[in-house]
């Protein structure tokens, strides 16, 4: 939702981007990015708020801003949120001015998250306060404007120590925008559409319009709602007449049929947009922008989810809100790649583990077809941590789970809402009651979706009715009590809502197999057998779904690593005042089906093999084995074809069958049924290889016929770096981005999986370094700064443009004793591309 950019007489002028435009009919321009020329400084002293404070020697910065990335780690941090100062006071200002000609306007500022406990300042004046830094909310400034002169907005951030059991970032993360409206506008988050009737040839498309009047008079007014299709033709308008009653609400409600609809789904994820145009005598006051989609839901015990009335199985990963080495700073472009790749695994859908998402990443999750599920919150009263969200959940929790919805429920990729996320209240008398009243909220501001929760005490959410408050139960980590659930009431719905939990690290491979908990490099194989003890091995989870077929899928836990809870290297054992002192330097997840930089490990070839159908095999681990203690090699193979044929050296090895050829893996964990110690996995196929250096190779035979392949070669010595961006051209905005791929290999141009050189990086012209990393939970290596070991064979450098200015950026990667590798990179304008 956004407002929109009219033609219209502009009299806005912001001092410090000296921006100035020129309109006609007087109308103001409704939104402007507010993201450019602030000031910073961590730390305090009392009169930061003031006008007349000197700030000429903070840092100028432009947002969103996440100032725990930068550093540095330290043990004295709580291991679990990353190693890093998530915690502290720090002030941002900005110096902006607004015409006199706009005296009579409204003046709002929206923050669309501010992590966390955030105080807005105008002037000196306190005009606006939120604890929770994962919602957006806006601040009207009119009636401390001062129009014509310099104005000061100042954000005073307090996050405190102890507050999140995961990294949260900290500072202004998100986007800010400047609104100017007319004081009858259209309300922030203020159409709410629905598809009440859908049909092959026609559709209604409901829609609800809040109006605010902030004035002192009543008007009679015109709402005029336009239907774009995603080509810009209009194929629906609808004018409605209505009082605005002085500074009220008024709510307009609208139907507009549309013929042959386009229907929305994740193989063609087609948009609408309504445009709501208020007139006053033939005028246009204001407009706001909404994108939609059409398209039904349903949810059965017996047939699962239907989208648009065919069955659809959740294909699901739990995504954290941080993009990696850029930390927890909003980024279209690195939010939108952490997806696409999702989607190239075969997932159709997110739950939004355990917070609001940003606007962005719902947005791109409408354009790429991926479901969602968003989810509320990580605790309610009772807590997890010290200064979490418990300490603010009596004043707040309403507010911030109706304001969540109205933001996010015209977003056609929303399916179901989450309440939360194994909340303590499980175990408590009244936590049905107390589960019923957030339902009930949910059900208020968006009657078109179920809500749920991910639940994780089986049985007493069922016995203190918190299952019969939900519409539909997620279950965490109970792959074989599916059915049990289901046997309790015959209107319970379920599905896994976090499943799986292996853990492991890209390209580390321990011999021989076993199932342990901790390995005392500070790395996981990735033979993806090893999990913490309430978890177990995908291969579980993908036969619970498909044999326990009444669960409307999964959701993995996680799709990405994560920056903090390192789990198992936590420190659980090792607890100090509330903190996780952990098992330095490990500072991030290794739950991760790829890695921080999006790296996939091993086990994104898992899920391909059970998600996707166009032919793909994978084998693992590596070739490089000389001196290895080990007399044997177990090789993995993860295929979604018939049969493979491993070879080495040109040897075939033999043939192996999907299905039938099944793989031992450990299963000695508290929730299978089972008590032996191994179970036989029809979804991987294994050899046992002597080894000897050369060619490993794996063919995919599908009807008998070669489908896919795939080779891995035993690596010389390292002897040149190779670098590969994942985009060649970008945006001159400012904030796009291109991911930077370096490559390790020796001289032939094999892949050295073993290789932790130094990479040090050249950058000319006009772009930046947005970060570097290597996907290593296990290391306090900055995220800043020009230099990047490689972890096990792979590093990346994050390029960013600058925003306005087009030409080449020049990258040179190099490292002692290897070949250089250079690439160039064109910026350029939107337009141009």
């Amino acid at each position: 939702m956004y407002k929109q950019f009219f033609s219209v007489l502009l009299f806005l002028a912001i001092s410090t981007t000296g921006f100035c435009s020129t309109y006609e009919n007087e109308v103001p321009l409704a939104r402007q990015s507010f993201n450019q020329d602030w000031t910073f400084k961590k730390g305090e002293i009392g009169t930061e708020a003031n006008k007349e404070f000197d700030d000429s020697s903070w840092r100028k910065l432009n947002l969103p801003h996440d100032w725990a990335i930068e550093g540095p780690f330290d043990e004295k941090h709580d291991a679990r949120t990353g190693g890093l100062p998530i915690f502290g006071t720090a002030w941002y200002r900005k110096n902006f001015s607004i015409s006199e000609a706009q005296k009579g306007n409204i003046i709002k500022v929206a923050f669309d998250g501010v992590m966390n406990n955030a105080e807005v300042y105008l002037n000196g004046e306190k005009v606006g306060a939120r604890p929770f830094g994962y919602i957006g909310f806006e601040v009207d400034l009119t009636p401390y404007i001062k129009y014509g002169k310099e104005n000061i907005l100042a954000v005073r951030v307090a996050p405190k120590d102890l507050s999140a059991r995961w990294y949260p970032g900290a500072g202004i993360y998100r986007n800010v925008w400047l609104d100017i409206e007319n004081p009858v506008h259209v309300a922030h988050w203020g159409t709410y559409i629905t598809t009440p009737k859908v049909e092959e040839k026609s559709a209604v498309v409901a829609i609800e319009t809040t109006i605010e009047n902030q004035t002192t008079q009543k008007g009679k007014y015109t709402l005029k709602t336009i239907i774009l299709d995603k080509e810009g033709q209009q194929v629906g308008v609808l004018a409605s007449n209505f009082d605005a009653e002085k500074n009220k609400s008024s709510v307009i409600k609208q139907e507009i049929e549309i013929s042959n609809p386009i229907l929305w789904d994740t193989e063609n994820p087609y948009l609408y947009t309504t445009t709501s145009i208020i007139l006053n005598n033939n005028q246009v006051i204001d407009s706001y922008a909404t994108s939609f989609g059409v398209r039904t839901i349903d949810y059965s015990r017996d047939k699962g989810f239907l989208l648009n009335g065919k069955p659809t199985r959740f294909k699901g990963v739990c995504m954290h809100h941080d993009l990696g080495p850029l930390g927890a700073a909003v980024n279209y472009r690195a939010t939108q790649r952490q997806l696409e790749i999702m989607k190239s695994m075969g997932v159709n859908a997110i739950r939004t583990s355990h917070n609001p998402p940003s606007p962005e990443q719902l947005e791109i999750c409408d354009k790429l077809g991926i479901l969602v599920q968003v989810e509320a919150f990580d605790e309610w009263k009772a807590p997890k941590v010290e200064n979490g969200y418990n300490t603010v959940w009596d004043e707040w929790h309403e507010r911030d789970l109706r304001d969540m919805i109205k933001r996010d429920r015209n977003h056609p990729s929303v399916v179901m809402w989450s309440i939360g996320n194994e909340i303590k209240e499980q175990r408590h008398e009244n936590g049905g009651e107390l589960a019923k009243a957030l339902v009930d909220i949910c059900h208020d501001e968006d009657p078109t979706r179920p809500v749920s929760a991910g639940l994780s005490i089986y049985p007493q959410f069922v016995k203190n009715g918190l299952a019969d408050a939900v519409d539909i139960i997620g279950m965490n980590y109970k792959p074989t009590q599916y059915d049990n659930l289901l046997a309790m009431d015959p209107n319970y719905i379920v599905y896994g809502s976090e499943t799986s939990s292996v853990v492991s690290s890209r390209g580390v491979y321990h011999l021989p197999l076993e199932n342990y908990e901790k390995h005392d490099s500070f790395q996981i194989t990735s033979y993806d057998i090893i999990s913490p003890p309430w978890a177990y091995p995908p291969d579980f989870e993908t036969y619970a779904q498909e044999t326990m077929t009444r669960s409307l899928g999964e959701f993995v836990w996680t799709g990405f690593d994560y920056l903090g809870e390192p789990t198992p290297f936590n420190g659980r054992d090792n607890e100090t005042n509330g903190k996780w002192t952990g098992d330095w330097p490990s500072r991030s997840s290794y739950f991760g089906i790829v890695d921080l930089c999006g790296f996939p490990k091993d086990r994104f070839y898992y899920y391909q093999s059970r998600w996707t159908e166009k032919p793909m095999v994978h084998i693992l681990p590596h070739w490089n084995w000389e001196g290895a203690d080990q007399e044997e090699i177990p090789v993995y193979c993860y295929t979604n074809c018939d049969e493979a044929e491993l070879f080495l050296n040109g040897k075939s090895l033999g043939k192996k069958v999907m299905g039938v050829d099944k793989t031992t893996i450990p299963a000695d964990f508290k929730f299978w049924k089972q008590p032996e110690k191994t179970w036989d996995s029809p979804y991987r196929l294994n050899w046992n290889v002597a080894y000897e250096p050369g060619e490993l190779k794996v063919v995919a035979y599908k009807d008998g016929k070669v489908a896919a392949e795939k080779v891995i070669v035993t690596a010389g010595a390292p002897a040149k770096l190779t670098v590969v961006p994942d985009k060649h051209v970008i945006t001159a905005d400012g904030s796009d981005l291109s991911f930077v791929t370096v490559r390790v290999e020796d001289k032939d141009g094999n892949f050295c999986p073993l290789a932790s050189s130094l990479v040090t990086f050249e950058v000319e012209g006009v772009g930046t370094i947005a970060g570097v990393g290597n996907g290593n939970a296990a290391t306090v290596e900055s995220f800043q700064g020009n230099n990047r070991k490689a972890f096990n064979g792979l590093c990346m450098l994050i390029i960013k443009s600058v925003k306005g200015q087009t030409g080449d950026i020049k990258i040179k990667a190099k490292s002692e004793g290897l070949t250089t590798a250079t690439v160039k990179i064109k910026t350029t304008r939107k337009l141009d591309i």
